[in-house]
């Protein structure tokens, strides 16, 4: 018998922090009991990026061209390095279920000398190509990109549009097929297949449209309609590429491959107007967004049902009228802020929400996605949408204008290869397997359950449970989801002598590749029980602070949506003391003895700053910029999730190479530049005397080189952050004591206040707040842990 060794799994220094496996647990060694579970304060879970691409460091297999072995019902796990192998016997023992499973034939040449990939110790992840997608004949599918396009807009804005659009279609490849849908107060829907002339469905905007009737309007049903084609439909008919006649007609006539309706497109592009219908002193524009989302998703249902397709929406406002509606077109009428939610006030919001449901369930049982991309200075409704685009793995980019450089560049990286290329997938699903006495209770992240209920499924749900599988329609090499688990022992394994010393997790991803076949991506990895009462230090040992910051986050941010008065301030400082109190080295009720083991000693700072985030504090932002901040929260990787948490700060001066410093006002001084990068911006902040002598012109002087090399670093290094994110974070340049040093200061710990300005170093800045600092906050931390 052989098997894997399983400390290979355990987690190691390296320069990718997610390692190999693209999967961090909070805690690297779990309690075999829910008592000393429950004690460890921060919930046993996993954050996992089912489709990130392998850091070219790493010895990952290239994909296997054949299909994996599975464990026999229920179990059903994938072969694995963990798996007991009998060569002699050609049998193999699963680490999940200990059943037994024989090779088939094909595996008849396995040897000691003759291993396949999937059992290669260093190969916990492998990936296999199981060919095209479902349904596909042949070659495997282009990917669709349906545009639907708001042109209830001023003209400046729609020109920004259309040179967005532009570019786009020129980095889309030529067999991706496209199609057009414009709204306004009515639903434009353009057959691009007719291109002798300008061909439009008009749809009105002021009710609700069933799939039905839009099918039977576009003559894409058998029934067929006065004035349109009637496409008959023989069950088990010929079928082109996978698809019955009527499907292929109507990607013939809306869906057309690039290099066919380039031009068509262009010309619709030029000639397209912003809405006509004539707008009232006092009154909104006419914007039917839900229904043009309806029949956006509607079409692609009768085209490409089951084949990945984006839904890409591009909103300059809210939808004021028809289904989705979230405020009246009377401007009297503000739209609804946290307060309204708060007092039930918003009396279009539950409406909005239970329509887009419906369109989430629509679209993840068609496999498609949807994309939204918002632009205004008023808000266009993201909160309700949210359930439409998290559950769909949709992408979402927030901004001022479509003119702005955060739009602008994020819709780019869409549509560009390469390096630079987002990886985008599509009709994805995962699937968790277990040890026998682990419990799964649920996902928080962008994807929906299947219902598929399993032996694995814990009794408390978090997020998306009762389940073991999930569908992701769209996801990409940045998408992370977070896994709860719950530890629930059998009595067999409780008693001595039938203990497992290690516990398994296995994550099956199946999805289409963005080269069109698809893949399945199988991630098995081993980690230790240990007694939680006994044995402290292998705990402390395996904690991983940023993924519980992290983890945290998520969950507080899902309870503040579903619970009422749920108060998450008071939450994380009752387990942040909890938590300290259980793993802290102190004497009883001796604060200045109190210490932390390095593993959690950034813990407290992270907290301390989910406190003060847009997570927590929601007051100054609309409820369109919270759901998008807690959608990128819940679908980026822990280390770009850390960021948004608590920011980074680097200081570039003459003195000292670029270095970080700490998140503090007393990190500020006259002749210092500093660059923090918020995630969601990034910021170049000049101190008072650098700002002077910028102003003066020095950098331009051929003796003060330095100087403009000092000026020119911030930038290199914010263009290299920026690059490589998506959503393109939005550049702030600005000097101290200027109107745009808020961005900065809103983040940095207020050490120094109005109350104590007499401390200031000369040069540095003071934050006007009665908010307490982390050196109070620790202190009563201390204070308080101690006591317990």
């Amino acid at each position: 018998m052989s098997a894997a060794d399983p400390s290979a799994a355990a987690p190691a220094a390296a320069a990718d922090p997610d390692g190999p496996d693209a999967v961090r647990l909070t805690w690297n060694a779990w309690p075999r009991s829910k008592v000393e579970a429950s004690r460890c304060v921060v919930p046993l879970a996993a954050t996992v990026s089912p489709a990130r691409v392998p850091d070219r460091s790493t010895a990952a297999p290239p994909p296997l061209p054949y299909l994996p072995l599975r464990c026999k019902p229920p179990c059903s796990a994938l072969l694995n390095p963990f798996a007991r192998v009998d060569f002699a016997a050609k049998i193999w023992i699963c680490p999940l279920c200990f059943s037994r499973n024989h090779f088939p034939p094909h595996y008849a040449a396995i040897s000691e000398s003759n291993v396949p990939a999937e059992l290669f110790p260093q190969c916990s992840t492998v990936e296999y190509i199981v060919g095209g997608a479902p349904g596909a004949a042949g070659a495997p599918p282009p990917p669709v990109f349906l545009f639907v396009i708001d042109t209830c807009v001023i003209e400046e804005e729609l020109e920004y549009v259309k040179m967005a659009m532009r570019k786009a279609v020129a980095l889309l490849p030529e067999h991706a097929l496209v199609g057009l849908v414009t709204f306004g107060t009515q639903v434009h829907l353009h057959e691009l297949g007719f291109s002798d002339l300008s061909k439009i469905y008009v749809f009105r905007g002021t009710k609700e449209i069933s799939k039905e009737q839009i099918l039977d309007q576009l003559g894409l049903t058998g029934a067929g309609r006065s004035g349109f084609p009637k496409i008959p439909q023989q069950p088990g008919g010929p079928q082109v590429n996978g698809m019955h006649p009527a499907a292929t007609a109507g990607v013939n006539r809306f869906l057309l491959p690039v290099s066919e309706c380039e031009c068509t497109l262009s010309t619709l592009l030029d000639e397209l107007q912003s809405d006509q219908w004539p707008v009232e002193a006092g009154n909104r524009a006419m914007r039917c967004t839900g229904v043009a989302l309806s029949v956006a998703a509607g079409l692609l249902g009768a085209c490409m049902p089951g084949t990945g397709a984006r839904i890409i929406a591009l909103l300059g406002g809210p939808c004021t009228e028809g289904p989705g509606m979230i405020v009246s077109k009377d401007l009297s009428e503000p739209v609804r802020s946290h307060k309204d939610l708060d007092k039930d006030a918003a009396p279009h919001f539950q409406k909005a929400v239970k329509f887009y449901d419906g369109l989430a369930k629509q679209l993840v049982s068609q496999g498609h996605v949807l994309d939204v991309f918002a632009s205004a200075l008023d808000q266009v409704g993201l909160a309700e949408m949210k359930v439409a685009i998290e559950r769909t793995g949709g992408l979402v980019v927030l901004s001022e204008s479509f003119g702005h450089s955060v739009f602008k560049d994020s819709f780019k990286r869409i549509f560009e290869g390469g390096e630079q290329s987002l990886g985008l997938s599509f009709n994805g699903t995962i699937e968790i397997n277990c040890s026998k006495d682990i419990k799964v209770q649920g996902i928080i992240g962008p994807c929906t359950s299947l219902e598929k209920k399993g032996a694995v499924c814990a009794d408390t749900v978090v997020g998306q449970g009762n389940t073991t599988a999930w569908k992701m329609c769209g996801l990409d090499r940045n998408t992370s989801l977070t896994v709860f688990f719950d530890v629930s022992p059998s009595e067999r394994s409780s008693q001595p002598g039938h203990q497992n010393p290690h516990l398994y997790i296995q994550f099956v991803t199946s999805y289409q590749h963005p080269e069109g076949q698809m893949r399945i991506r199988v991630t098995t990895i081993c980690r230790k029980w240990v007694d939680g009462s006994t044995n402290t230090e292998e705990l402390v040992e395996g904690f991983d602070q940023e993924t519980a910051a992290v983890v945290l986050a998520r969950y507080i941010s899902l309870k503040m949506e579903m619970e009422e008065e749920f108060d998450a301030t008071r939450w994380l400082d009752r387990s942040l003391i909890r938590l300290c109190s259980r793993f802290g080295d102190y004497r009883k009720d001796d604060p200045s003895s109190f210490s932390l083991h390095s593993n959690f000693s950034l813990f407290p700072q992270f907290m301390f700053n989910l406190r003060r985030s847009q997570f927590v504090q929601v007051f100054n932002n609309s409820p369109d910029e919270t759901a998008y901040f807690r959608m990128l929260l819940n679908r980026e990787s822990v280390t770009n999730s850390v960021a948004m948490i608590q920011p980074s700060l680097i200081s570039f001066s003459f003195d000292s190479p670029p270095s970080p410093v700490f998140l503090d006002v007393a990190s500020i001084a006259a002749d210092r530049i500093l660059l923090l990068d918020a995630y969601f911006s990034v910021v170049i902040f000049h101190g008072m005397t650098i700002a002077q002598w910028r102003n003066m012109g020095y950098q331009n002087q051929p003796e003060h080189e330095q100087f403009a090399q000092l000026l020119q670093s911030p930038h290199e290094e914010a263009q290299m952050i920026i690059k490589g994110r998506f959503p393109v974070p939005r550049l702030v340049v600005c000097d101290q004591h200027g109107s745009q040093a808020r961005f900065l200061l809103a983040k940095l710990n207020p050490s120094a206040t109005y109350n104590s300005a007499h401390d200031v170093a000369p040069g540095s800045d003071i934050i006007f707040t009665d908010d307490v600092s982390f050196q109070v906050f620790c202190e009563h931390l201390q204070r308080l842990a101690v006591q317990s």
